[in-house]
């Protein structure tokens, strides 16, 4: 994504399902945010149950503003005619955290292969005009580790900071978890550096 700003786009929220049709078959397309592939199933399964006359559910989603995964599904249609015309939307669109789903209810004509290419990219970019595309700050996992008596000056730091706290636990030994912004990752150490009590180690996203 952008590593200048330290910033990913995604869609805000799941868009309103679109309708395009071509010779008579129906292509209802949506574009969902998601954070993790086990989202994934779910929705297909509860759009199939939707649309329990269609005869294909395909889709294709991306994760990560780095290391990105991606997956294309034709559920059926001819190879590559269906989820990667839409994961094409989603490199066009340069967004990720996002699944796009294309559900075909059949008219009666077939549309070849090129018609399907045709057919499923012009859906998934209309769900994707229809979606609120917005750009998300990339942030990193800290776990800090300190005595109660630097709870003061630990919470002072991340209040002028602005790091937000994710999880906490107060007892003799704290522990907080933090979310900071990827482009300050770097110098967090420095922040603490006064506090030579505080342990921080960085948490896997």
């Amino acid at each position: 994504m952008t590593k200048l700003t330290g910033t990913y786009r995604t869609v805000s929220k799941p868009s309103e399902e679109i309708l395009f049709k071509e010779k008579k078959s129906k292509f209802f397309a949506q574009a969902i945010p998601i954070s993790n592939e086990i989202e994934v199933k779910p929705i297909i399964e509860s759009l199939k149950k939707k649309h329990y006359n269609a005869g294909h559910v395909c889709y294709a989603w991306q994760l990560g503003p780095e290391n990105i995964r991606y997956r294309t599904n034709d559920d059926g249609e001819p190879n590559n005619s269906a989820g990667l015309p839409i994961y094409g939307q989603i490199q066009a669109y340069e967004i990720t955290n996002v699944l796009i789903t294309v559900t075909r209810v059949f008219g009666g004509t077939k549309l070849g292969v090129g018609g399907l290419i045709s057919a499923y990219r012009t859906a998934a970019q209309m769900a994707l005009e229809a979606a609120v595309i917005k750009a998300k700050i990339i942030t990193l996992k800290f776990k800090l580790v300190f005595g109660y008596e630097d709870m003061d000056k630990v919470m002072r730091i991340i209040k002028q900071q602005q790091f937000k706290i994710l999880k906490q636990e107060l007892e003799l030994r704290c522990q907080l978890v933090i979310s900071v912004r990827k482009s300050e990752a770097e110098t967090i150490n420095k922040y603490f550096e006064s506090l030579h009590k505080v342990k921080i180690n960085a948490i896997e996203n």
